[in-house]
Protein backbone atom coordinates (compact mmCIF):
# COMPACT_ATOMS: atom_id res chain seq x y z
CA UNK A 1 0.00 0.00 0.00
CA UNK A 2 1.41 3.37 -1.03
CA UNK A 3 1.75 5.80 1.86
CA UNK A 4 0.40 9.31 1.37
CA UNK A 5 2.88 12.10 2.11
CA UNK A 6 2.03 15.77 2.59
CA UNK A 7 3.08 18.09 -0.26
CA UNK A 8 4.64 21.50 0.26
CA UNK A 9 6.42 24.12 -1.76
CA UNK A 10 10.11 23.81 -0.99
CA UNK A 11 10.25 27.48 0.00
CA UNK A 12 7.67 26.86 2.73
CA UNK A 13 9.74 24.20 4.50
CA UNK A 14 13.31 25.40 3.93
CA UNK A 15 15.53 28.47 4.04
CA UNK A 16 17.76 29.45 1.11
CA UNK A 17 21.18 31.06 0.77
CA UNK A 18 21.60 32.12 -2.83
CA UNK A 19 25.06 32.57 -4.37
CA UNK A 20 23.93 32.16 -7.98
CA UNK A 21 25.15 35.35 -9.62
CA UNK A 22 28.46 36.14 -7.97
CA UNK A 23 32.08 35.03 -8.25
CA UNK A 24 34.64 36.16 -5.65
CA UNK A 25 38.29 37.12 -6.25
CA UNK A 26 40.25 33.85 -6.13
CA UNK A 27 43.60 33.06 -4.54
CA UNK A 28 45.94 30.05 -4.55
CA UNK A 29 45.40 29.37 -0.84
CA UNK A 30 43.09 30.35 1.99
CA UNK A 31 39.47 29.32 2.54
CA UNK A 32 38.29 26.63 0.08
CA UNK A 33 35.91 27.89 -2.60
CA UNK A 34 33.10 25.53 -3.61
CA UNK A 35 32.09 25.96 -7.24
CA UNK A 36 29.38 24.20 -9.23
CA UNK A 37 31.95 22.25 -11.25
CA UNK A 38 33.24 20.36 -8.19
CA UNK A 39 29.81 19.20 -7.00
CA UNK A 40 29.69 15.75 -8.59
CA UNK A 41 28.30 12.33 -7.71
CA UNK A 42 26.51 13.83 -4.69
CA UNK A 43 29.69 14.98 -2.96
CA UNK A 44 31.85 18.10 -2.90
CA UNK A 45 35.07 17.19 -4.70
CA UNK A 46 38.35 18.53 -3.36
CA UNK A 47 38.39 22.34 -3.92
CA UNK A 48 41.24 23.71 -6.03
CA UNK A 49 40.35 27.40 -5.67
CA UNK A 50 40.34 29.62 -2.57
CA UNK A 51 39.54 33.09 -1.25
CA UNK A 52 41.40 35.28 1.22
CA UNK A 53 40.40 34.57 4.87
CA UNK A 54 40.05 38.29 5.55
CA UNK A 55 37.54 38.52 2.71
CA UNK A 56 35.35 35.67 3.99
CA UNK A 57 32.82 37.61 6.10
CA UNK A 58 32.39 40.25 3.42
CA UNK A 59 31.82 37.65 0.73
CA UNK A 60 29.52 35.39 2.75
CA UNK A 61 27.24 38.17 3.95
CA UNK A 62 24.22 36.47 2.35
CA UNK A 63 24.47 33.75 4.98
CA UNK A 64 26.87 31.27 6.57
CA UNK A 65 26.07 27.62 5.71
CA UNK A 66 26.22 24.95 8.40
CA UNK A 67 27.38 21.36 8.44
CA UNK A 68 24.60 19.20 7.05
CA UNK A 69 23.12 21.87 4.78
CA UNK A 70 22.28 20.78 1.24
CA UNK A 71 23.86 22.32 -1.86
CA UNK A 72 22.08 22.51 -5.22
CA UNK A 73 23.70 23.60 -8.47
CA UNK A 74 21.38 25.87 -10.43
CA UNK A 75 23.01 25.56 -13.87
CA UNK A 76 25.98 24.06 -15.72
CA UNK A 77 25.00 21.54 -14.47
CA UNK A 78 21.47 21.87 -13.09
CA UNK A 79 20.40 19.80 -10.12
CA UNK A 80 23.63 18.33 -8.77
CA UNK A 81 23.36 17.97 -4.99
CA UNK A 82 25.71 17.45 -2.08
CA UNK A 83 25.84 17.86 1.69
CA UNK A 84 28.26 20.04 3.61
CA UNK A 85 30.15 17.50 5.72
CA UNK A 86 32.48 19.80 7.62
CA UNK A 87 32.26 22.54 10.24
CA UNK A 88 35.27 24.27 8.69
CA UNK A 89 34.65 27.48 6.79
CA UNK A 90 33.75 27.12 3.11
CA UNK A 91 33.12 29.87 0.57
CA UNK A 92 30.62 29.44 -2.26
CA UNK A 93 30.69 30.73 -5.81
CA UNK A 94 28.01 31.38 -8.40
CA UNK A 95 25.45 28.84 -9.67
CA UNK A 96 24.94 27.44 -6.15
CA UNK A 97 22.03 27.62 -3.72
CA UNK A 98 22.32 26.29 -0.17
CA UNK A 99 19.16 24.88 1.39
CA UNK A 100 18.47 24.27 5.09
CA UNK A 101 15.27 22.47 6.04
CA UNK A 102 13.15 23.98 8.78
CA UNK A 103 13.93 22.11 11.99
CA UNK A 104 10.28 21.25 12.65
CA UNK A 105 9.40 20.29 9.08
CA UNK A 106 12.20 19.05 6.82
CA UNK A 107 15.23 16.92 7.71
CA UNK A 108 18.34 17.92 5.76
CA UNK A 109 19.45 14.34 5.16
CA UNK A 110 16.00 13.44 3.82
CA UNK A 111 16.14 16.51 1.57
CA UNK A 112 19.57 15.46 0.27
CA UNK A 113 18.23 12.09 -0.88
CA UNK A 114 14.87 13.44 -2.03
CA UNK A 115 16.62 15.79 -4.45
CA UNK A 116 18.29 12.76 -6.05
CA UNK A 117 14.91 11.29 -6.95
CA UNK A 118 14.22 11.49 -10.71
CA UNK A 119 10.79 12.97 -10.02
CA UNK A 120 12.38 15.92 -8.18
CA UNK A 121 15.00 16.39 -10.90
CA UNK A 122 12.18 16.58 -13.45
CA UNK A 123 10.44 19.22 -11.37
CA UNK A 124 13.61 21.30 -11.35
CA UNK A 125 13.97 20.95 -15.10
CA UNK A 126 10.33 21.93 -15.65
CA UNK A 127 10.90 25.22 -13.84
CA UNK A 128 14.25 25.95 -15.48
CA UNK A 129 14.83 28.47 -18.25
CA UNK A 130 17.41 28.97 -20.97
CA UNK A 131 18.29 27.41 -24.31
CA UNK A 132 22.04 26.84 -24.60
CA UNK A 133 22.41 26.51 -20.80
CA UNK A 134 19.37 25.75 -18.67
CA UNK A 135 19.17 27.06 -15.13
CA UNK A 136 16.72 27.69 -12.32
CA UNK A 137 16.21 30.86 -10.32
CA UNK A 138 15.82 30.90 -6.56
CA UNK A 139 12.21 32.09 -6.82
CA UNK A 140 11.36 29.13 -9.06
CA UNK A 141 13.22 26.63 -6.87
CA UNK A 142 11.12 27.73 -3.92
CA UNK A 143 7.97 26.82 -5.88
CA UNK A 144 9.07 23.23 -6.51
CA UNK A 145 6.76 20.79 -4.75
CA UNK A 146 8.22 18.22 -2.34
CA UNK A 147 6.55 15.24 -0.62
CA UNK A 148 7.21 15.39 3.11
CA UNK A 149 6.36 12.55 5.50
CA UNK A 150 6.45 13.05 9.30
CA UNK A 151 9.92 13.85 10.67
CA UNK A 152 10.48 10.40 12.23
CA UNK A 153 9.75 8.80 8.85
CA UNK A 154 12.06 11.27 7.08
CA UNK A 155 14.87 10.44 9.48
CA UNK A 156 14.30 6.70 9.15
CA UNK A 157 14.42 6.90 5.33
CA UNK A 158 17.56 9.04 5.42
CA UNK A 159 19.22 6.72 7.95
CA UNK A 160 18.55 3.67 5.76
CA UNK A 161 20.09 5.29 2.68
CA UNK A 162 22.92 6.87 4.67
CA UNK A 163 23.93 3.49 6.09
CA UNK A 164 24.56 2.24 2.54
CA UNK A 165 26.54 5.36 1.67
CA UNK A 166 28.56 4.96 4.88
CA UNK A 167 29.55 1.41 3.89
CA UNK A 168 30.55 2.65 0.44
CA UNK A 169 32.66 5.40 2.00
CA UNK A 170 34.28 2.92 4.39
CA UNK A 171 35.18 0.62 1.49
CA UNK A 172 36.67 3.56 -0.39
CA UNK A 173 38.79 4.44 2.63
CA UNK A 174 40.04 0.84 2.88
CA UNK A 175 40.81 0.86 -0.84
CA UNK A 176 42.78 4.07 -0.50
CA UNK A 177 44.81 2.43 2.27
CA UNK A 178 45.42 -0.65 0.12
CA UNK A 179 46.57 1.54 -2.78
CA UNK A 180 48.91 3.46 -0.51
CA UNK A 181 50.36 0.20 0.81
CA UNK A 182 51.04 -0.98 -2.73
CA UNK A 183 52.67 2.33 -3.61
CA UNK A 184 54.81 2.27 -0.47
CA UNK A 185 56.12 -1.18 -1.42
CA UNK A 186 56.81 -0.04 -5.00
CA UNK A 187 58.72 3.05 -3.84
CA UNK A 188 60.71 1.13 -1.23
CA UNK A 189 61.77 -1.51 -3.74
CA UNK A 190 62.17 0.29 -7.06
CA UNK A 191 62.93 3.89 -6.08
CA UNK A 192 64.76 3.71 -2.75
CA UNK A 193 66.04 0.09 -3.10
CA UNK A 194 65.54 -0.38 0.66
CA UNK A 195 65.78 -4.21 0.69
CA UNK A 196 69.15 -3.89 -1.06
CA UNK A 197 70.73 -1.29 1.22
CA UNK A 198 69.71 1.68 -0.92
CA UNK A 199 71.68 0.50 -3.98
CA UNK A 200 70.19 -0.87 -7.20
CA UNK A 201 71.14 -4.56 -7.63
CA UNK A 202 73.61 -5.33 -10.40
CA UNK A 203 71.21 -7.60 -12.29
CA UNK A 204 68.66 -4.78 -12.64
CA UNK A 205 68.83 -2.10 -15.34
CA UNK A 206 67.57 1.38 -16.15
CA UNK A 207 65.14 1.57 -19.05
CA UNK A 208 62.00 3.38 -20.22
CA UNK A 209 58.28 2.59 -20.08
CA UNK A 210 58.15 1.85 -23.81
CA UNK A 211 60.48 -1.12 -23.34
CA UNK A 212 57.94 -3.01 -21.22
CA UNK A 213 54.58 -1.93 -22.70
CA UNK A 214 52.81 -0.58 -25.78
CA UNK A 215 49.79 1.57 -26.42
CA UNK A 216 47.08 -0.89 -27.31
CA UNK A 217 45.43 -0.09 -30.64
CA UNK A 218 43.18 -3.16 -30.82
CA UNK A 219 39.56 -2.25 -31.59
CA UNK A 220 36.27 -3.68 -30.37
CA UNK A 221 32.74 -3.13 -31.74
CA UNK A 222 30.75 -0.74 -29.55
CA UNK A 223 27.71 -2.98 -30.10
CA UNK A 224 29.52 -5.72 -28.16
CA UNK A 225 29.90 -3.50 -25.07
CA UNK A 226 27.55 -2.78 -22.19
CA UNK A 227 27.44 0.30 -20.02
CA UNK A 228 29.41 -1.62 -17.38
CA UNK A 229 32.24 -2.51 -19.78
CA UNK A 230 32.76 0.90 -21.40
CA UNK A 231 35.17 3.31 -19.72
CA UNK A 232 35.39 7.02 -20.49
CA UNK A 233 37.45 9.74 -18.85
CA UNK A 234 34.39 10.88 -16.87
CA UNK A 235 33.54 7.53 -15.28
CA UNK A 236 37.00 6.12 -14.58
CA UNK A 237 36.73 6.74 -10.85
CA UNK A 238 33.11 7.54 -10.12
CA UNK A 239 32.33 8.43 -6.51
CA UNK A 240 28.83 7.14 -7.00
CA UNK A 241 29.78 3.47 -7.09
CA UNK A 242 33.44 3.70 -6.17
CA UNK A 243 34.48 2.05 -9.44
CA UNK A 244 33.58 2.25 -13.14
CA UNK A 245 30.00 3.47 -13.36
CA UNK A 246 27.46 3.18 -16.16
CA UNK A 247 28.05 5.49 -19.09
CA UNK A 248 26.32 6.34 -22.32
CA UNK A 249 27.89 4.33 -25.09
CA UNK A 250 29.44 6.23 -28.01
CA UNK A 251 27.73 6.30 -31.39
CA UNK A 252 30.85 5.23 -33.33
CA UNK A 253 31.14 1.68 -34.67
CA UNK A 254 34.36 0.73 -32.88
CA UNK A 255 36.46 1.90 -29.98
CA UNK A 256 39.73 0.94 -28.25
CA UNK A 257 39.64 -2.47 -26.57
CA UNK A 258 41.20 -3.41 -23.26
CA UNK A 259 41.64 -6.74 -21.51
CA UNK A 260 42.61 -8.07 -18.08
CA UNK A 261 46.03 -6.85 -17.00
CA UNK A 262 45.95 -3.62 -19.03
CA UNK A 263 46.28 -0.23 -17.34
CA UNK A 264 44.07 2.68 -18.39
CA UNK A 265 44.91 6.34 -17.83
CA UNK A 266 42.89 9.44 -18.72
CA UNK A 267 44.74 11.53 -21.27
CA UNK A 268 42.85 14.81 -21.14
CA UNK A 269 42.56 17.63 -18.66
CA UNK A 270 40.80 18.09 -16.29
CA UNK A 271 40.79 14.30 -15.92
CA UNK A 272 44.52 13.66 -15.56
CA UNK A 273 45.47 11.45 -12.60
CA UNK A 274 42.73 8.89 -13.20
CA UNK A 275 43.92 5.31 -13.49
CA UNK A 276 42.27 1.88 -13.68
CA UNK A 277 43.85 -1.59 -13.44
CA UNK A 278 41.68 -3.77 -15.67
CA UNK A 279 40.25 -6.96 -14.19
CA UNK A 280 37.72 -7.43 -17.00
CA UNK A 281 37.54 -6.92 -20.77
CA UNK A 282 35.84 -3.97 -22.42
CA UNK A 283 36.30 -0.81 -24.45
CA UNK A 284 37.41 2.75 -23.67
CA UNK A 285 37.03 6.21 -25.17
CA UNK A 286 39.64 7.87 -27.37
CA UNK A 287 40.77 10.09 -24.48
CA UNK A 288 41.83 7.05 -22.44
CA UNK A 289 45.28 5.56 -22.99
CA UNK A 290 45.48 1.77 -22.81
CA UNK A 291 48.89 0.42 -21.75
CA UNK A 292 49.40 -3.26 -22.56
CA UNK A 293 52.45 -5.05 -21.12
CA UNK A 294 54.79 -6.65 -23.65
CA UNK A 295 54.93 -9.59 -21.23
CA UNK A 296 52.17 -10.50 -18.71
CA UNK A 297 54.69 -10.55 -15.85
CA UNK A 298 54.95 -6.73 -16.05
CA UNK A 299 51.21 -6.10 -15.65
CA UNK A 300 51.11 -5.24 -11.92
CA UNK A 301 54.51 -3.52 -12.14
CA UNK A 302 53.32 -1.17 -14.92
CA UNK A 303 50.16 -0.25 -13.01
CA UNK A 304 52.24 0.52 -9.90
CA UNK A 305 54.74 2.55 -11.92
CA UNK A 306 52.02 4.65 -13.58
CA UNK A 307 50.04 5.12 -10.35
CA UNK A 308 52.67 7.39 -8.80
CA UNK A 309 52.33 11.17 -8.57
CA UNK A 310 55.81 11.40 -10.08
CA UNK A 311 54.58 9.84 -13.31
CA UNK A 312 51.51 12.07 -13.54
CA UNK A 313 53.66 15.17 -12.93
CA UNK A 314 55.85 14.00 -15.80
CA UNK A 315 52.79 13.46 -17.98
CA UNK A 316 51.30 16.87 -17.18
CA UNK A 317 54.62 18.66 -17.77
CA UNK A 318 54.84 17.19 -21.27
CA UNK A 319 51.18 17.68 -22.22
CA UNK A 320 50.30 19.62 -25.34
CA UNK A 321 47.41 21.90 -26.20
CA UNK A 322 45.84 24.95 -24.60
CA UNK A 323 42.08 24.50 -24.21
CA UNK A 324 42.10 20.74 -23.50
CA UNK A 325 45.74 19.61 -23.05
CA UNK A 326 46.58 15.98 -23.77
CA UNK A 327 49.59 13.91 -22.83
CA UNK A 328 52.36 13.52 -25.40
CA UNK A 329 52.29 9.81 -26.26
CA UNK A 330 55.92 9.55 -27.32
CA UNK A 331 57.08 11.47 -24.26
CA UNK A 332 55.01 9.22 -21.99
CA UNK A 333 56.64 6.06 -23.36
CA UNK A 334 60.02 7.64 -22.63
CA UNK A 335 59.26 7.77 -18.90
CA UNK A 336 62.23 6.29 -16.95
CA UNK A 337 61.67 2.83 -15.48
CA UNK A 338 63.95 0.69 -13.33
CA UNK A 339 63.54 -2.89 -14.51
CA UNK A 340 64.14 -5.47 -11.76
CA UNK A 341 65.28 -9.05 -12.06
CA UNK A 342 62.65 -11.71 -12.67
CA UNK A 343 63.04 -12.95 -9.10
CA UNK A 344 62.45 -9.50 -7.58
CA UNK A 345 59.55 -8.89 -9.96
CA UNK A 346 57.87 -12.16 -8.94
CA UNK A 347 58.29 -11.35 -5.24
CA UNK A 348 56.85 -7.85 -5.76
CA UNK A 349 53.83 -9.21 -7.65
CA UNK A 350 53.24 -11.80 -4.90
CA UNK A 351 53.06 -8.98 -2.34
CA UNK A 352 50.99 -6.46 -4.32
CA UNK A 353 48.55 -8.69 -6.23
CA UNK A 354 46.58 -9.66 -3.07
CA UNK A 355 46.17 -5.94 -2.27
CA UNK A 356 44.78 -5.24 -5.74
CA UNK A 357 42.51 -8.29 -5.56
CA UNK A 358 41.10 -7.16 -2.21
CA UNK A 359 40.53 -3.69 -3.65
CA UNK A 360 38.66 -5.20 -6.60
CA UNK A 361 36.38 -7.12 -4.24
CA UNK A 362 35.56 -3.94 -2.33
CA UNK A 363 34.93 -2.05 -5.56
CA UNK A 364 32.52 -4.77 -6.67
CA UNK A 365 30.79 -4.63 -3.30
CA UNK A 366 30.42 -0.87 -3.68
CA UNK A 367 28.73 -1.33 -7.04
CA UNK A 368 26.20 -3.68 -5.41
CA UNK A 369 25.67 -1.32 -2.48
CA UNK A 370 25.13 1.63 -4.82
CA UNK A 371 22.66 -0.40 -6.87
CA UNK A 372 20.74 -1.27 -3.69
CA UNK A 373 20.68 2.37 -2.63
CA UNK A 374 19.56 3.55 -6.06
CA UNK A 375 16.81 0.92 -6.12
CA UNK A 376 15.53 1.74 -2.63
CA UNK A 377 15.65 5.52 -2.98
CA UNK A 378 12.70 6.06 -5.37
CA UNK A 379 10.57 3.43 -3.64
CA UNK A 380 11.11 4.92 -0.18
CA UNK A 381 10.65 8.47 -1.43
CA UNK A 382 7.40 7.66 -3.23
CA UNK A 383 5.93 5.85 -0.22
CA UNK A 384 5.73 2.58 -2.19
CA UNK A 385 8.05 1.03 0.39
CA UNK A 386 8.39 1.87 4.08
CA UNK A 387 11.35 1.41 6.37
CA UNK A 388 9.14 -0.88 8.43
CA UNK A 389 8.83 -3.12 5.37
CA UNK A 390 12.61 -3.37 5.21
CA UNK A 391 12.84 -4.17 8.92
CA UNK A 392 10.27 -6.94 8.48
CA UNK A 393 12.35 -8.51 5.71
CA UNK A 394 15.41 -8.49 7.96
Amino acid sequence: MIQEFEKYKLGNVADFIDYRGKTPPKTISGIPLVTAKIIKDNVIQKPTEFIEPDFYNQWMRRGIPKKGDVIITTEAPLGEVARIDTSERLAFAQRIIIVHGHDNALDNDYLFYKLQQSQMKNRLTTRSTGTTVTGIKSAELKQVMIEVPPLPVQRAIAATLSSLDARIAENRAINHHLEQMAQAIFKAWFVDFEPWGGVMPEDWHESILGDICNYNIERTPVAALSCETYISTENMSSNKAGFVSASSLPTIAQTTAFKCGDTLISNIRPYFKKIVYCNFEGGCSTDVLCFRPREPKFSVFIYSLLYSDKFFDYMVAGSKGTKMPRGDKQQILSYPATIPSNKALEEFVSLVSPLLEQADLLKSENIRLAESRDTLLPRLMSGELSVADLDAVK
